[in-house]
């Protein structure tokens, strides 16, 4: 084989070898832990369902508001069914959108196949974790006459996304022990934010227990456990929800 074949064949097996390593990496995401996949299961006040959306559904009284959330990069989506469940169990429709590759940044714009899927829903918030929590900003900053509400977990926008002159309700939630979204991240991108944000600080809170997935490369040991920082994002998320639910009345 001559040298022009050689790298001929190099030209078009690196690629090949680059996508499929991309490939084996997207897909191996964290989690999910035990406790989550005992969320995924239906209970008499929440029907769990899991298509190409994972939706989490109140049995009797359903909000006119619901919750779309974004994972985390490279997460198990049903990592974070024990907060939707919760969620959920307080009246609102919740929809975790699994993402292609386990990376929002490949679908920013999924929230609208959940729109479309739930019209009965009045009002939306957008919501997310990490990667997911920034691509549900962009989301909202695009789509300002759609999302009424937006809820960050470890998580902000980006620069290009300023919605600080919206009127959009928000929460920023974030933990003191996160090692991969420094607290310093968060507070240089409340600016960022609108007027009505609320800012939310778990006192040693990390950045893998806003899931339930195991522990993350890069991150601190957190000051406290899973099911206490669990506690306070969902208390937190709710709020907001209700908040925004209220309005509509």
């Amino acid at each position: 084989m001559n040298t022009k074949k050689i790298f001929l064949w190099i030209a078009v097996l690196v690629p090949i070898i680059a996508v499929a390593g991309f490939s084996v990496w997207a897909y191996s995401p964290l989690g999910p832990m035990p406790e989550a996949l005992d969320a995924m299961e239906s209970t008499p006040d929440v029907e769990v369902e899991e298509n190409s959306l994972i939706v989490f559904s109140p049995v009797d009284e359903v909000s006119r508001t619901g919750l779309i959330f974004y994972p985390g990069g490279r997460v198990d989506p049903r990592s974070y069914a024990p907060a939707a469940k919760q969620i959920a169990e307080s009246g609102f429709l919740t929809v975790i959108v699994p993402m292609p590759f386990n990376l929002a940044v490949f679908g920013a714009g999924k929230a609208n196949d959940v729109i479309d899927q739930f019209p009965e829903i009045d009002r939306w918030v957008i919501g997310g974790h990490s990667l997911g929590g920034s691509m549900a900003a962009s989301y909202a900053y695009q789509n300002p006459d759609i999302v009424d509400g937006l809820v960050l977990w470890a998580a902000y926008p980006a620069e290009g996304d300023d919605l600080s002159k919206s009127i959009l309700t928000s929460a920023s939630i974030f933990g003191t022990n996160d090692g991969l979204v420094t607290n310093q991240d968060i507070l240089s991108s409340i600016s960022l934010l609108s007027e009505n944000n609320l800012l939310q600080m778990i006192e040693g809170g990390n950045h893998a227990q806003f899931g339930w997935y195991g522990i993350q490369a890069g991150d601190n040991p957190a000051g406290i456990t899973r099911d206490e920082q669990q506690k306070m994002v969902v208390e937190t998320t709710i709020q907001i929800l209700r908040k925004i639910n209220s309005s509509t009345n």
